[in-house]
């Protein structure tokens, strides 16, 4: 959707120093976090993880995060 779609523009991504893999997370957004050995790899699970906790956030009725 254009929501995630848009989410994911504000994910942030950096290597971590112990063990070279790359931890992913949208600020905005807090517990949607993800870690995996490649970019792409945690691209993907960020964007499953987000998934899920837009599910859960509309299944207890609670707000989500809007932007300009």
């Amino acid at each position: 959707t254009n929501y995630i779609r848009n989410a994911m523009k504000r994910a942030r991504f950096e290597i971590l120093p112990d063990d070279g893999s790359i931890y992913g997370e949208i600020p905005e957004f807090g517990g949607v976090y993800a870690n995996a050995d490649n970019l792409e790899a945690c691209r993907e699970e960020l964007e499953e993880v987000l998934g899920e906790w837009i599910l859960l956030r509309a299944y207890k009725n609670l707000s989500l995060p809007v932007w300009n």
